[in-house]
């Protein structure tokens, strides 16, 4: 069976849009502590804690995720367990959040997907 570049392309986007998820994101700071995946994590470093239920228990430890808001995204590794949040939200570090909001939103809902 023969596909066309333009309809494994749509096929590929139908996928993914099918495994994106959406919730609240908000930002924290983890000044240099350790994530639940075991890293020392900095302010600066790009990374995001996730939820319990998309965490796995760590099987999604390094993975990374682009997270979308009002026409912006930024890509986080995912390196943290946010134990406050429900499924689909993710808490961002104030580095990846302000690549697409001001800290001064503090909560926004986003859609975002593993990549």
């Amino acid at each position: 069976m023969v596909f066309s570049f333009s309809k494994l392309m749509a096929l590929a986007t139908l996928i993914s849009a099918a495994h994106a998820f959406s919730g609240d994101a908000t930002y924290y700071y983890p000044n240099g502590g350790y994530g639940a995946c075991g890293q020392p994590l900095q302010n600066s470093d790009h990374v995001v804690a996730l939820a319990s239920a998309q965490y796995s228990s760590g099987a999604n430890c390094g993975r990374q995720i682009r997270v979308n808001y009002n026409g912006k995204s930024v890509t986080a590794r995912v390196a943290d367990l946010c134990a406050g949040c429900v499924s689909g939200d993710v808490d961002l570090t104030s580095s990846a959040f302000e690549v697409l909001a001001p800290l001064s939103v503090g909560r926004m809902r986003v859609t975002w997907d593993y990549i």
